[in-house]
């Protein structure tokens, strides 16, 4: 037994992906998906820092 005979088999590589075109729903997509990303992102911070989320504060009814 001489070189990797008794060794792991290499893996085998996987083709590689096909190039397609992104039509106007793809870009929107992925537009909606950064936005979405983007605004759960900062919601985490303002959360994170602590405070109000909405900066309604309480609400006080009209009676005296």
């Amino acid at each position: 037994m001489t070189g990797r005979a008794g060794g792991k088999a290499k893996p085998l590589k996987a083709p590689k992906k096909e190039k397609r075109e992104e039509d106007e729903d793809d870009l929107a997509f992925k537009a909606k998906q950064k936005a979405d990303a983007a605004a759960t992102k900062e919601a985490a911070l303002r959360a994170a820092k602590g405070g109000p989320m909405g900066g309604a504060g309480i609400k006080k009814s009209g009676k005296k």
